[in-house]
């Protein structure tokens, strides 16, 4: 059992040095932060794994002394891991799972940033705000490196603070679809590392049939009248609730490019291939108009699938 323990702390480690050392590509390693905890949540019980992500909070803590934000952001990604295994053998459905546990994440940080407020004297405004800036700079200097020409720059400036402007305004949506989105990716993970050690547990069937539930429409069109009305708040609430929306369904469209895969036999390195290509704006707009459309059109005929 110590062994698991230190096993676990040493890779959920590793995981966090990249994401926090490593810029760009330590946003992607930050995905994968939840799986250790949700692996050994599965094997070592409640009480022993938790052990894992406090040592390994505590490790963090002490070696880098990172902002609050940073923490924040880390806690959170513990906390799914650590939910998904409680709920991964439960009888929730995927829905209620990946609600629970996003829920838990944003109560978990709104708690977290009041206790780091008071204790530090420091705001989420300002932690994110150096957070933006940061990058704001990093990416400066990139382009500067890949011998941007000198005029080039100040236009450059003007865009990355136009994009800095709208990503405060659509924080909201940002926290809830990054949340949502990082489940998602360690609910398929955690699916596969389960059903491969621990099979069984339940892993909700075939969610390549997964569909929305038919009333979210209603939520767009809310949304969509919101964004007509000639003020900046209600604006600002249906962009951040559409941009929502929009992610669940992409996870329909998903699914429903998944269960094509399945039925056509695609072989699994084309799948990879094809899946990797999500991270193409076009194609990720494309497999969200699917997802919507789905609503009518019913392209997995699922009454008759199902049946």
């Amino acid at each position: 059992m110590l062994k698991d323990i230190a096993n676990g702390v040493l890779i959920t480690c590793l995981i966090l040095a990249a994401s926090v050392l490593v810029p760009i590509v330590g946003i992607f390693c930050s995905l994968l932060l939840p799986l250790p905890t949700l692996y050994y949540r599965i094997k070592l019980g409640r009480i022993n794994s938790a052990l894992i992500p406090t040592i390994s909070l505590v490790i963090l803590m002490v070696a880098m002394n990172p902002s609050s934000f940073d923490m924040v952001f880390i806690a959170a990604l513990l906390i799914i891991g650590f939910s998904l295994g409680e709920l991964l053998g439960s009888r929730f459905s995927i829905e209620k799972t990946m609600l629970v546990t996003c829920g838990l994440v944003l109560l978990g940080g709104a708690v977290s940033l009041f206790i780091f407020g008071a204790i530090t004297g420091q705001s989420l405004s300002a932690d994110f705000a150096h957070s933006v800036e940061y990058n704001r700079e990093f990416m400066l200097q990139i382009y500067r490196t890949m011998g941007m020409p000198a005029e080039s720059i100040p236009e450059f400036e003007r865009l990355l603070d136009q994009i800095q402007r709208i990503v405060v305004r659509i924080l909201p949506a940002l926290m809830m679809t990054t949340t949502l989105l990082v489940i998602w990716i360690n609910v398929l993970l955690g699916r596969y590392l389960l059903n491969s050690r621990h099979p069984g547990h339940s892993l909700y069937g075939r969610l390549n049939l997964w569909q929305a539930p038919d009333y979210l429409i209603w939520g767009v069109i809310g949304f969509g009248l919101l964004m007509l009305i000639p003020d900046d708040v209600p604006k600002m609430i249906g962009l951040n609730g559409l941009i929502t929306l929009m992610m669940v369904y992409f996870f329909q469209g998903v699914a429903i490019v998944s269960f094509f895969f399945e039925k056509k036999q695609v072989p699994r390195y084309a799948k990879v291939m094809l899946y990797a290509l999500l991270i193409l704006q076009e194609v990720l707009l494309v497999v969200i108009v699917i997802g919507f459309i789905d609503v009518w059109a019913n392209f997995r005929k699922l009454e008759t699938s199902t049946s």
